[in-house]
């Protein structure tokens, strides 16, 4: 800006001096320059260039330092629909009668072993079951629509001797595990993005579209069935349905408390089908 100001001083006092052609070429010269004038970066170019400085360490349970974290933050919040090439009216967010369930759409963006970007598209009702996110730090910006969001995280701070997981002999399930609501809300957009880490900020979510909605996502690393990360399911229960024995939750605190069991079903309330992601393109190199 100094620089600028300098040389905009001297053709102050030099004008008259300036052979008429020199004026000529510099105007030329200006307009050339404003001719090649670089086209600005896709807010999605950015955020894969941000998710790669921040990532770029990524290996199950590393979280990114937190001015990473929030400068990622940052870029994902100025993200619009626009951004990613989507509308509200677009079929991905309206349901038909012949559909026994919403169903839900996933654009893939980009994945690679550090990191992973898509778009999950709900139409009303739709919903993603309570699943978790294993080893992995998740972002996500809702980009229109409202979200009930219900995420929870698993009970840690409990004395040892106190019991945190049994296995009820009445379903012949697998075992309970008690985990804390985290959070249990309406959230509208524009709204902040939200961030989970391994063991919390509410490591395992649900969400259901209370209005269509599309969900912008960023996982650090990404699934990986062969590296352990696969994605489990779960069921929730009140704490209060189930005696434990050694296990005591004042009465006011209990509605904060659930138990979660891993589901072994099939997900038939699950249907997500992929469809290509026709946004602007990201540019790898």
């Amino acid at each position: 800006m100094g620089i600028e100001r300098t040389l905009a001083d001297r053709k102050g006092r030099d004008f008259c001096e300036l052979p008429k052609e020199t004026i000529t070429n510099s105007s030329k010269s200006k307009k050339n320059r404003r001719r090649h004038k670089k086209a600005p970066v896709p807010p999605v170019q950015t955020l894969f260039e941000t998710c790669k400085d921040v990532f770029v360490s990524a290996a199950p349970a590393v979280v990114p330092p937190p001015q990473d974290i929030q400068n990622l933050q940052s870029v994902l919040d100025k993200i619009k629909p626009e951004d990613v090439g989507l509308k509200p009216d677009m079929p991905y967010f309206h349901t038909n009668g012949s559909q026994r369930r919403p169903r839900i759409t996933y654009l893939h963006i980009y994945e690679c072993e550090k990191f992973s970007i898509g778009i999950f598209c709900l139409p009303p009702s739709g919903v993603i079951p309570l699943h978790n996110h294993p080893g992995m730090t998740v972002l996500s910006k809702i980009l229109f629509g409202t979200m009930h969001i219900k995420s929870y995280d698993w009970v840690v701070d409990f004395p040892p001797e106190t019991p945190t997981t049994f296995k009820p002999p009445e379903n012949g399930g697998s075992e309970m595990r008690l985990a804390k609501v985290k959070v249990d809300a309406d959230f509208i957009a524009p709204c902040n993005p939200s961030i989970l880490y391994p063991a919390d900020g509410g490591n395992m979510h649900c969400f259901t579209a209370v209005t269509a909605c599309a969900v912008l996502d960023v996982l650090g690393p990404p699934y990986s069935d062969p590296d352990g990360r696969h994605c489990t399911y779960y069921h929730n229960y009140p704490f209060s349905i189930f005696e434990v024995e050694g296990l005591s939750i004042p009465e006011e605190e209990r509605c904060a408390y659930e138990w979660l069991q891993e589901r072994d079903d099939k997900l038939e309330d699950l249907e997500v089908v992929g469809k290509m992601y026709n946004g602007p393109k990201i540019v790898e190199g």
